[in-house]
């Protein structure tokens, strides 16, 4: 198990089992929407809450961090992990503020339903068994929640379930996931290499460009890109073609052509 997913399982427990001593403080730090503006602490005191009056909530919360969390923080790092784990959290509240403002809402649902959106995204086909008898595709486990939220939160099967806090934690989960994405070394030296968009490379006048003044070495590259826009169109061209066609185009002509 790893480093988050154990301290979040003895923080969620630890928590409960102090519910069950001094039950006031399941009141005192649950989220009312509503009441965001005047208890903001509580988008995340809710998260470690869940319902005093019997085990199958944190038990259902805890088994799922279990399963899904430690492969996600292993991939992710511990720290993208944990802020993964209390954005899906946090939003999984704000969207209960626009849809459900008077419901009040406790458990680790918002922010485990986010480890399970962050676990299909990188193993969409990996079978998890429900109950341990149903085999479901991580992907289809992830869509048919959804379907089930949006039902139960529009549809009026609520039966006292945050429907609403699920989705928020899928949506908080995805938009922070992609935005690791895009800040990923990998995506970012993809970014460098692919160049400026081809829009913005000004090419010039290629129909006063003479072949015959084009080196052997560059002649062939150079008619392939003129055959590319006789075919194709000049919107065609990559960056790189731009680039390299404008080094043969004459400079003190036409105005550049976009």
């Amino acid at each position: 198990m790893t480093y988050w997913v154990r301290m979040l399982i003895v923080a969620n427990v630890g928590v409960f089992l102090l519910q069950q001593v001094a039950p006031a403080i399941t009141n005192e730090f649950a989220f009312i929407p509503a009441l965001v503006l005047r208890k903001p602490w509580t988008l995340l005191t809710y998260q470690f809450l869940h319902s005093p009056s019997g085990f199958s909530h944190i038990l259902f919360n805890m088994f799922a961090l279990w399963i899904f969390g430690p492969r996600v923080e292993a991939l992710m790092g511990s720290r993208r992990f944990i802020t993964l784990y209390l954005i899906s959290g946090v939003m999984g509240g704000l969207v209960s503020v626009i849809f459900a403002p008077f419901s009040p809402i406790i458990g680790a649902s918002g922010a485990v339903f986010g480890v399970q959106l962050a676990f299909a995204m990188k193993w969409p086909r990996d079978k998890i068994f429900i109950w341990g008898v149903l085999p479901i595709e991580a992907r289809w486990l992830v869509i048919g929640t959804t379907a089930l939220a949006l039902w139960g939160g529009f549809g009026g099967g609520g039966g006292g379930i945050a429907h609403f806090a699920h989705l928020g934690g899928y949506v908080g989960a995805f938009a922070y996931l992609k935005w690791v994405e895009r800040r990923a070394p990998v995506a970012q030296w993809k970014k460098k290499v692919s160049g400026p968009a081809p829009s913005t490379v000004p090419l010039g006048d290629y129909k006063q460009l003479d072949i015959s003044q084009v080196h052997e070495a560059n002649r062939g590259e150079v008619n392939r890109i003129l055959d590319k826009i006789s075919k194709d169109g000049v919107r065609s061209l990559t960056s790189q073609e731009r680039v390299f066609l404008q080094h043969f185009v004459p400079e003190d002509r036409a105005p550049g052509i976009h």
